[in-house]
Protein backbone atom coordinates (compact mmCIF):
# COMPACT_ATOMS: atom_id res chain seq x y z
CA UNK A 1 0.00 0.00 0.00
CA UNK A 2 2.90 2.39 0.86
CA UNK A 3 4.30 1.50 -2.68
CA UNK A 4 1.35 2.55 -4.44
CA UNK A 5 0.77 5.62 -2.67
CA UNK A 6 4.42 6.92 -3.63
CA UNK A 7 3.74 5.72 -7.33
CA UNK A 8 0.50 7.62 -7.27
CA UNK A 9 2.28 10.54 -5.62
CA UNK A 10 5.04 10.75 -8.49
CA UNK A 11 2.44 10.09 -11.10
CA UNK A 12 0.52 12.91 -9.86
CA UNK A 13 3.47 15.61 -9.49
CA UNK A 14 4.74 14.49 -13.43
CA UNK A 15 1.65 14.98 -14.49
CA UNK A 16 1.50 18.51 -13.23
CA UNK A 17 4.99 19.16 -14.12
CA UNK A 18 3.46 18.39 -17.80
CA UNK A 19 0.69 20.70 -17.83
CA UNK A 20 2.67 23.36 -16.10
CA UNK A 21 5.29 22.89 -19.11
CA UNK A 22 2.33 22.14 -21.84
CA UNK A 23 0.93 26.01 -20.49
CA UNK A 24 4.25 27.84 -20.54
CA UNK A 25 4.72 26.42 -23.90
CA UNK A 26 1.04 27.36 -25.04
CA UNK A 27 1.82 30.96 -23.68
CA UNK A 28 5.12 31.44 -25.32
CA UNK A 29 2.92 30.69 -28.47
CA UNK A 30 0.28 33.07 -28.07
CA UNK A 31 2.99 35.39 -27.55
CA UNK A 32 5.37 34.70 -30.90
CA UNK A 33 1.73 34.99 -32.51
CA UNK A 34 0.84 38.63 -31.29
CA UNK A 35 4.26 39.91 -32.63
CA UNK A 36 3.65 38.73 -35.90
CA UNK A 37 0.57 40.06 -36.76
CA UNK A 38 0.93 43.75 -37.69
CA UNK A 39 -1.11 45.96 -35.03
CA UNK A 40 -0.73 49.20 -33.76
CA UNK A 41 -2.24 48.05 -30.22
CA UNK A 42 0.70 45.34 -29.49
CA UNK A 43 0.82 46.67 -25.79
CA UNK A 44 -2.36 46.75 -25.10
CA UNK A 45 -2.44 42.84 -26.05
CA UNK A 46 0.23 42.06 -24.57
CA UNK A 47 -0.58 43.14 -21.36
CA UNK A 48 -4.19 41.95 -21.81
CA UNK A 49 -2.54 38.48 -22.51
CA UNK A 50 0.60 38.73 -19.72
CA UNK A 51 -2.53 38.86 -16.87
CA UNK A 52 -4.34 36.14 -18.94
CA UNK A 53 -1.22 34.01 -18.23
CA UNK A 54 -0.86 35.07 -15.03
CA UNK A 55 -4.32 34.35 -13.68
CA UNK A 56 -4.13 30.65 -15.74
CA UNK A 57 -0.61 29.90 -13.70
CA UNK A 58 -2.28 31.23 -10.53
CA UNK A 59 -5.55 28.84 -10.67
CA UNK A 60 -2.71 26.12 -11.33
CA UNK A 61 -1.43 26.47 -8.36
CA UNK A 62 -3.74 27.84 -6.18
CA UNK A 63 -4.78 23.73 -4.83
CA UNK A 64 -1.14 22.35 -4.87
CA UNK A 65 0.81 22.13 -1.69
CA UNK A 66 4.16 24.08 -1.60
CA UNK A 67 6.11 21.22 -1.67
CA UNK A 68 4.53 20.33 -5.37
CA UNK A 69 5.52 23.89 -6.17
CA UNK A 70 8.82 23.57 -5.05
CA UNK A 71 9.29 20.19 -6.79
CA UNK A 72 7.56 21.89 -9.80
CA UNK A 73 9.99 24.70 -10.07
CA UNK A 74 12.97 23.00 -9.29
CA UNK A 75 12.36 20.92 -13.05
CA UNK A 76 11.80 23.94 -14.61
CA UNK A 77 14.73 25.47 -16.51
CA UNK A 78 15.71 29.14 -15.43
CA UNK A 79 13.79 31.44 -18.07
CA UNK A 80 10.06 28.99 -17.19
CA UNK A 81 11.03 28.81 -13.36
CA UNK A 82 11.00 32.86 -13.79
CA UNK A 83 7.75 33.44 -15.29
CA UNK A 84 6.12 31.03 -12.82
CA UNK A 85 7.33 32.93 -9.50
CA UNK A 86 6.79 36.48 -11.01
CA UNK A 87 3.17 35.09 -11.30
CA UNK A 88 2.58 33.19 -8.19
CA UNK A 89 5.18 34.63 -5.73
CA UNK A 90 2.64 36.72 -4.18
CA UNK A 91 0.57 33.95 -2.88
CA UNK A 92 3.07 31.09 -2.18
CA UNK A 93 6.38 32.72 -2.03
CA UNK A 94 7.42 32.00 2.10
CA UNK A 95 6.42 28.60 2.15
CA UNK A 96 7.72 27.57 -1.55
CA UNK A 97 11.20 29.32 -0.67
CA UNK A 98 11.62 26.52 2.52
CA UNK A 99 10.62 23.91 0.44
CA UNK A 100 13.11 24.27 -2.35
CA UNK A 101 16.68 23.26 -2.39
CA UNK A 102 19.50 25.80 -1.53
CA UNK A 103 20.41 26.21 -5.07
CA UNK A 104 17.06 27.16 -6.32
CA UNK A 105 16.25 29.00 -3.79
CA UNK A 106 19.13 31.42 -4.77
CA UNK A 107 17.64 31.74 -7.88
CA UNK A 108 14.20 32.38 -7.04
CA UNK A 109 15.65 35.25 -4.07
CA UNK A 110 17.93 37.22 -6.56
CA UNK A 111 14.87 38.27 -8.75
CA UNK A 112 13.05 39.59 -5.15
CA UNK A 113 13.29 43.57 -3.94
CA UNK A 114 13.90 44.24 -0.37
CA UNK A 115 10.75 45.03 0.31
CA UNK A 116 9.37 41.76 -1.27
CA UNK A 117 11.13 39.59 1.13
CA UNK A 118 10.30 41.08 4.01
CA UNK A 119 6.95 41.31 2.77
CA UNK A 120 7.50 37.07 2.66
CA UNK A 121 9.08 37.37 6.07
CA UNK A 122 6.23 38.76 7.50
CA UNK A 123 4.44 36.23 7.08
CA UNK A 124 6.81 33.21 8.36
CA UNK A 125 7.28 31.84 11.89
CA UNK A 126 10.81 33.40 13.21
CA UNK A 127 12.97 29.61 13.02
CA UNK A 128 11.33 29.83 8.93
CA UNK A 129 13.14 33.07 9.04
CA UNK A 130 16.25 31.45 10.22
CA UNK A 131 16.21 28.54 7.45
CA UNK A 132 16.41 31.38 4.37
CA UNK A 133 18.69 33.78 6.26
CA UNK A 134 21.65 32.46 4.75
CA UNK A 135 20.54 33.17 1.21
CA UNK A 136 18.46 36.96 2.13
CA UNK A 137 20.85 39.65 0.87
CA UNK A 138 21.50 42.15 4.11
CA UNK A 139 19.53 44.87 2.86
CA UNK A 140 16.52 42.60 3.07
CA UNK A 141 18.25 40.87 6.38
CA UNK A 142 17.97 44.77 8.00
CA UNK A 143 14.42 45.61 6.58
CA UNK A 144 13.16 42.15 8.16
CA UNK A 145 14.80 42.57 11.56
CA UNK A 146 13.09 45.87 11.60
CA UNK A 147 9.96 44.53 11.19
CA UNK A 148 9.99 42.11 13.96
CA UNK A 149 9.01 42.55 17.70
CA UNK A 150 11.78 42.25 20.38
CA UNK A 151 10.67 38.90 21.38
CA UNK A 152 11.06 37.75 17.56
CA UNK A 153 14.02 39.43 17.21
CA UNK A 154 15.55 37.65 20.27
CA UNK A 155 14.35 34.60 19.11
CA UNK A 156 15.80 34.95 15.75
CA UNK A 157 19.34 35.61 16.50
CA UNK A 158 19.15 32.97 19.12
CA UNK A 159 18.95 30.53 16.07
CA UNK A 160 21.40 32.22 13.39
CA UNK A 161 24.09 31.99 16.92
CA UNK A 162 24.18 28.32 16.57
CA UNK A 163 26.17 26.42 13.27
CA UNK A 164 24.07 24.29 11.11
CA UNK A 165 25.29 21.06 12.56
CA UNK A 166 23.73 22.08 16.39
CA UNK A 167 20.39 21.34 17.74
CA UNK A 168 19.76 25.47 18.39
CA UNK A 169 19.88 25.70 14.37
CA UNK A 170 16.96 23.81 13.96
CA UNK A 171 14.90 24.53 16.84
CA UNK A 172 11.86 26.57 17.22
CA UNK A 173 9.82 28.32 19.57
CA UNK A 174 6.18 27.05 19.03
CA UNK A 175 5.81 25.60 22.40
CA UNK A 176 3.66 24.99 25.39
CA UNK A 177 4.70 25.70 28.62
CA UNK A 178 2.98 24.98 32.10
CA UNK A 179 3.36 24.63 35.63
CA UNK A 180 3.00 21.58 37.75
CA UNK A 181 0.90 22.93 40.06
CA UNK A 182 -1.83 23.48 37.99
CA UNK A 183 -4.78 20.96 37.67
CA UNK A 184 -5.42 18.98 34.04
CA UNK A 185 -8.87 20.97 34.25
CA UNK A 186 -7.33 23.99 34.12
CA UNK A 187 -4.75 23.29 31.15
CA UNK A 188 -7.87 21.94 29.19
CA UNK A 189 -9.60 25.38 29.58
CA UNK A 190 -6.23 27.41 28.84
CA UNK A 191 -5.92 25.10 25.97
CA UNK A 192 -9.09 25.60 24.72
CA UNK A 193 -9.18 29.44 24.91
CA UNK A 194 -6.27 29.52 22.85
CA UNK A 195 -7.97 27.81 19.98
CA UNK A 196 -5.06 25.89 18.28
CA UNK A 197 -2.06 24.24 19.00
CA UNK A 198 1.52 24.62 17.72
CA UNK A 199 2.22 21.68 14.93
CA UNK A 200 3.47 19.12 15.64
CA UNK A 201 2.39 19.37 19.74
CA UNK A 202 2.40 15.76 21.04
CA UNK A 203 3.22 17.43 24.80
CA UNK A 204 3.13 19.82 26.97
CA UNK A 205 6.80 20.97 28.73
CA UNK A 206 6.12 21.88 32.64
CA UNK A 207 8.97 24.17 33.89
CA UNK A 208 9.43 26.34 37.30
CA UNK A 209 9.49 29.83 37.81
CA UNK A 210 12.97 30.26 36.63
CA UNK A 211 12.24 28.33 33.17
CA UNK A 212 13.74 25.14 34.15
CA UNK A 213 12.11 21.87 32.62
CA UNK A 214 11.04 19.84 35.60
CA UNK A 215 8.86 17.37 32.76
CA UNK A 216 6.58 17.07 30.71
CA UNK A 217 2.89 16.40 29.91
CA UNK A 218 2.57 14.22 26.77
CA UNK A 219 -1.70 14.83 25.74
CA UNK A 220 -2.41 11.44 25.77
CA UNK A 221 -1.68 11.57 29.85
CA UNK A 222 -3.94 15.43 30.39
CA UNK A 223 -6.94 13.58 28.24
CA UNK A 224 -7.16 10.26 29.75
CA UNK A 225 -6.36 11.30 33.55
CA UNK A 226 -8.90 12.64 36.11
CA UNK A 227 -9.08 16.42 35.25
CA UNK A 228 -8.88 17.29 39.34
CA UNK A 229 -5.20 15.78 38.89
CA UNK A 230 -2.44 18.62 39.24
CA UNK A 231 -0.23 18.30 36.97
CA UNK A 232 2.55 16.97 38.85
CA UNK A 233 0.81 13.58 39.51
CA UNK A 234 0.67 12.88 36.01
CA UNK A 235 3.74 14.49 34.00
CA UNK A 236 6.53 12.38 33.05
CA UNK A 237 10.04 13.23 34.50
CA UNK A 238 12.47 10.68 32.14
CA UNK A 239 11.93 12.58 29.00
CA UNK A 240 14.50 12.69 26.08
CA UNK A 241 15.64 16.37 25.65
CA UNK A 242 18.67 17.66 24.43
CA UNK A 243 21.33 20.82 24.80
CA UNK A 244 21.13 23.61 22.16
CA UNK A 245 24.66 22.96 21.27
CA UNK A 246 24.45 19.59 20.90
CA UNK A 247 25.32 17.74 17.44
CA UNK A 248 21.95 17.63 14.94
CA UNK A 249 22.90 14.39 13.91
CA UNK A 250 23.37 12.72 17.37
CA UNK A 251 19.61 14.39 17.90
CA UNK A 252 18.15 12.55 14.80
CA UNK A 253 19.77 9.06 16.04
CA UNK A 254 17.50 9.93 19.02
CA UNK A 255 14.42 10.60 17.32
CA UNK A 256 14.69 7.89 15.34
CA UNK A 257 15.31 5.64 18.12
CA UNK A 258 12.40 6.66 20.90
CA UNK A 259 10.28 7.77 17.98
CA UNK A 260 9.83 11.03 18.84
CA UNK A 261 7.83 14.15 17.52
CA UNK A 262 8.53 16.85 19.59
CA UNK A 263 11.19 17.33 23.12
CA UNK A 264 12.56 20.23 24.45
CA UNK A 265 15.77 21.83 23.85
CA UNK A 266 17.40 23.44 27.09
CA UNK A 267 20.91 25.30 27.54
CA UNK A 268 23.55 24.31 30.05
CA UNK A 269 21.13 25.44 33.56
CA UNK A 270 18.61 23.48 32.41
CA UNK A 271 16.54 26.67 31.10
CA UNK A 272 13.50 25.95 28.34
CA UNK A 273 14.93 27.23 25.14
CA UNK A 274 13.14 25.45 22.55
CA UNK A 275 11.80 22.98 21.27
CA UNK A 276 12.88 19.97 18.37
CA UNK A 277 10.33 18.72 16.10
CA UNK A 278 10.32 15.68 13.89
CA UNK A 279 9.72 17.92 10.88
CA UNK A 280 12.92 19.69 11.13
CA UNK A 281 15.11 16.41 11.82
CA UNK A 282 13.60 15.19 8.94
CA UNK A 283 14.49 17.91 6.84
CA UNK A 284 18.13 17.80 8.21
CA UNK A 285 18.64 13.92 7.55
CA UNK A 286 17.25 14.69 3.92
CA UNK A 287 19.90 17.72 3.58
CA UNK A 288 22.64 15.83 5.09
CA UNK A 289 21.54 12.62 3.09
CA UNK A 290 21.64 14.93 -0.08
CA UNK A 291 25.27 16.50 0.67
CA UNK A 292 26.41 13.26 1.10
CA UNK A 293 26.04 11.95 -2.32
CA UNK A 294 26.71 14.68 -3.67
CA UNK A 295 30.14 15.07 -2.03
CA UNK A 296 31.00 11.06 -3.18
CA UNK A 297 30.27 11.74 -6.44
CA UNK A 298 32.77 15.04 -6.15
CA UNK A 299 30.57 17.70 -6.73
CA UNK A 300 31.42 20.15 -4.09
CA UNK A 301 28.10 21.69 -3.46
CA UNK A 302 24.37 21.77 -4.56
CA UNK A 303 23.55 22.41 -7.84
CA UNK A 304 20.54 23.74 -9.71
CA UNK A 305 19.38 21.56 -11.96
CA UNK A 306 19.34 24.19 -14.64
CA UNK A 307 21.87 26.37 -13.24
CA UNK A 308 24.04 28.46 -15.67
CA UNK A 309 27.13 25.61 -17.85
CA UNK A 310 29.80 27.87 -16.57
CA UNK A 311 28.43 27.78 -12.84
CA UNK A 312 28.02 23.80 -12.93
CA UNK A 313 31.41 23.56 -14.31
CA UNK A 314 33.68 25.03 -11.60
CA UNK A 315 31.33 23.65 -9.52
CA UNK A 316 32.40 19.88 -10.69
CA UNK A 317 36.09 20.63 -11.81
CA UNK A 318 38.09 20.37 -8.39
CA UNK A 319 37.81 16.49 -7.94
CA UNK A 320 38.01 15.86 -11.83
CA UNK A 321 41.29 17.65 -11.76
CA UNK A 322 42.53 15.55 -8.84
CA UNK A 323 41.18 12.10 -10.83
CA UNK A 324 43.99 13.43 -13.73
CA UNK A 325 46.59 13.51 -11.17
CA UNK A 326 45.92 9.73 -9.82
CA UNK A 327 45.11 8.68 -12.86
CA UNK A 328 48.33 9.61 -14.53
CA UNK A 329 49.68 8.11 -11.24
CA UNK A 330 48.41 4.63 -12.26
CA UNK A 331 50.17 5.25 -15.78
CA UNK A 332 53.39 6.03 -14.93
CA UNK A 333 53.20 2.71 -13.10
CA UNK A 334 52.21 0.77 -15.54
CA UNK A 335 54.87 2.70 -17.78
CA UNK A 336 57.45 1.63 -15.41
CA UNK A 337 56.49 -2.11 -15.97
CA UNK A 338 56.26 -1.38 -20.38
CA UNK A 339 58.52 -4.48 -20.89
CA UNK A 340 57.28 -7.01 -18.67
CA UNK A 341 53.66 -6.55 -20.53
CA UNK A 342 55.66 -6.12 -23.98
CA UNK A 343 56.95 -9.81 -22.67
CA UNK A 344 53.85 -11.29 -21.39
CA UNK A 345 50.57 -9.67 -22.93
CA UNK A 346 48.24 -11.79 -20.95
CA UNK A 347 49.06 -9.16 -18.12
CA UNK A 348 47.44 -5.98 -19.77
CA UNK A 349 44.32 -8.24 -19.81
CA UNK A 350 44.18 -9.23 -15.72
CA UNK A 351 45.47 -6.40 -14.36
CA UNK A 352 42.61 -4.13 -14.38
CA UNK A 353 41.05 -6.83 -13.16
CA UNK A 354 42.92 -6.53 -9.85
CA UNK A 355 42.36 -2.84 -9.36
CA UNK A 356 38.91 -3.45 -10.42
CA UNK A 357 38.41 -5.90 -7.38
CA UNK A 358 40.45 -3.52 -4.79
CA UNK A 359 38.64 -0.83 -5.80
CA UNK A 360 35.36 -2.63 -5.52
CA UNK A 361 36.44 -3.81 -1.82
CA UNK A 362 37.80 -0.60 -0.52
CA UNK A 363 34.47 1.00 -1.20
CA UNK A 364 32.21 -1.97 0.40
CA UNK A 365 34.36 -1.40 3.32
CA UNK A 366 34.56 2.56 3.32
CA UNK A 367 30.70 2.74 3.19
CA UNK A 368 30.23 0.73 6.06
CA UNK A 369 32.64 2.53 8.38
CA UNK A 370 31.65 6.10 7.01
CA UNK A 371 28.06 4.79 7.64
CA UNK A 372 28.55 3.31 10.96
CA UNK A 373 30.10 6.87 11.85
CA UNK A 374 27.29 8.59 10.65
CA UNK A 375 25.31 6.44 13.03
CA UNK A 376 27.68 7.04 16.13
CA UNK A 377 28.61 2.97 16.35
CA UNK A 378 32.21 3.16 16.20
CA UNK A 379 33.51 4.33 19.58
CA UNK A 380 37.08 4.23 21.25
CA UNK A 381 35.53 1.31 23.01
CA UNK A 382 35.48 -1.06 19.84
CA UNK A 383 37.41 0.19 17.24
CA UNK A 384 39.84 -2.41 17.94
CA UNK A 385 37.55 -5.34 17.12
CA UNK A 386 36.02 -3.87 14.64
CA UNK A 387 39.96 -3.07 12.64
CA UNK A 388 40.43 -6.68 13.21
CA UNK A 389 36.98 -8.40 12.08
CA UNK A 390 37.52 -6.32 9.02
CA UNK A 391 41.21 -7.48 8.66
CA UNK A 392 40.00 -10.99 9.15
CA UNK A 393 37.34 -10.68 6.77
CA UNK A 394 40.00 -9.02 4.51
CA UNK A 395 41.96 -12.29 4.67
CA UNK A 396 39.28 -14.56 3.83
CA UNK A 397 38.05 -12.86 1.05
CA UNK A 398 41.83 -12.50 0.06
CA UNK A 399 42.22 -16.30 -0.61
CA UNK A 400 38.79 -16.93 -1.96
CA UNK A 401 38.99 -14.45 -4.66
CA UNK A 402 42.65 -15.24 -5.07
CA UNK A 403 41.71 -18.85 -5.38
CA UNK A 404 38.40 -18.52 -7.95
CA UNK A 405 40.79 -15.56 -10.00
CA UNK A 406 43.89 -18.16 -10.32
CA UNK A 407 42.11 -21.12 -11.67
CA UNK A 408 39.93 -18.64 -13.51
CA UNK A 409 43.73 -17.73 -15.33
CA UNK A 410 44.83 -21.01 -15.46
CA UNK A 411 41.36 -21.89 -17.59
CA UNK A 412 42.19 -18.97 -20.15
CA UNK A 413 46.15 -19.14 -20.39
CA UNK A 414 47.80 -22.66 -18.37
CA UNK A 415 50.17 -20.97 -17.57
CA UNK A 416 50.38 -21.93 -13.84
CA UNK A 417 53.11 -19.46 -12.79
CA UNK A 418 50.62 -16.92 -14.09
CA UNK A 419 47.65 -18.05 -12.36
CA UNK A 420 50.00 -17.87 -8.72
CA UNK A 421 50.98 -14.32 -9.25
CA UNK A 422 47.19 -13.41 -10.14
CA UNK A 423 45.90 -15.06 -7.05
CA UNK A 424 49.03 -14.07 -5.22
CA UNK A 425 48.53 -10.18 -6.51
CA UNK A 426 44.40 -10.60 -6.01
CA UNK A 427 45.44 -11.48 -2.06
CA UNK A 428 47.27 -8.40 -1.52
CA UNK A 429 45.81 -6.21 -3.21
CA UNK A 430 42.21 -7.10 -1.26
CA UNK A 431 44.38 -6.47 2.05
CA UNK A 432 45.35 -3.38 0.65
CA UNK A 433 41.75 -1.81 -0.32
CA UNK A 434 40.48 -2.49 3.33
CA UNK A 435 43.37 -0.98 4.92
CA UNK A 436 42.62 2.22 2.93
CA UNK A 437 39.15 1.78 3.10
CA UNK A 438 39.47 1.53 6.96
CA UNK A 439 42.09 4.33 7.21
CA UNK A 440 40.61 7.28 5.11
CA UNK A 441 37.31 7.91 6.71
CA UNK A 442 38.64 6.66 10.46
CA UNK A 443 41.42 9.34 9.85
CA UNK A 444 39.14 12.23 8.82
CA UNK A 445 36.93 11.47 11.42
CA UNK A 446 39.58 11.57 14.24
CA UNK A 447 40.99 15.31 12.97
CA UNK A 448 37.33 16.28 13.00
CA UNK A 449 37.00 16.30 9.02
CA UNK A 450 33.45 14.92 7.11
CA UNK A 451 34.61 11.02 6.29
CA UNK A 452 32.73 10.55 3.35
CA UNK A 453 34.65 13.98 1.97
CA UNK A 454 37.11 12.61 -1.42
CA UNK A 455 37.26 8.95 0.52
CA UNK A 456 35.59 7.48 -2.65
CA UNK A 457 37.94 9.39 -5.17
CA UNK A 458 41.27 8.53 -2.88
CA UNK A 459 40.47 4.86 -2.49
CA UNK A 460 40.27 3.86 -5.93
CA UNK A 461 43.39 5.91 -7.17
CA UNK A 462 45.57 4.48 -4.58
CA UNK A 463 43.73 0.45 -4.60
CA UNK A 464 43.95 1.20 -9.27
CA UNK A 465 47.72 2.11 -8.98
CA UNK A 466 48.80 -0.24 -5.68
CA UNK A 467 47.02 -2.74 -7.72
CA UNK A 468 48.96 -2.17 -10.98
CA UNK A 469 52.22 -2.13 -8.74
CA UNK A 470 51.57 -5.36 -6.76
CA UNK A 471 50.64 -7.70 -9.83
CA UNK A 472 53.05 -6.20 -12.73
CA UNK A 473 55.91 -6.57 -9.74
CA UNK A 474 54.85 -9.84 -9.10
CA UNK A 475 55.03 -10.28 -12.78
CA UNK A 476 58.67 -9.46 -13.40
CA UNK A 477 59.65 -11.06 -10.18
CA UNK A 478 58.22 -14.74 -11.29
CA UNK A 479 57.32 -14.92 -14.82
CA UNK A 480 60.30 -13.05 -16.45
CA UNK A 481 62.88 -13.40 -13.58
CA UNK A 482 63.26 -9.80 -13.42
Amino acid sequence: MESSDKLHSAQFLQHQLEDVITLLEKQQLEQSLVHRTPASNHELVETVLHKQHQTRLQEKFALLHPADIAHILESLPLDQRKTVWDAIKTGHDGQVLLEVSDAVRQTLISGMEAEELASVASNLDTDEIADLAADIPKRAMLKILRSLNSTERSHLNAILSYQDNQVGALMDFGMITIRDDMNLKAICAYIRKLGKLPGHTDKLFVVDQHNRVKGILPLQRLLTHSPSLQVREVMVTDYVRFQVDQNAAEAARAFERYDLISAPVIDSNGELQGRLCVDSILDFIREKSDEDLLIQAGVTEEEDLFSSVWKSAKNRWGWLLINIVTAFASTRIIDLFENVIVQLVALASLMPIIAAMGGNTGNQTSMLIIRSLALGQITPANIRRLIKKELTLAVLNGVFIGLVMGLLSMLLYQNTALSAVMATAMFINLLVAVLVGLGIPLLRHKFGKDPAVGTSVILTSITDSMGFFIFLGLASLFLLGK
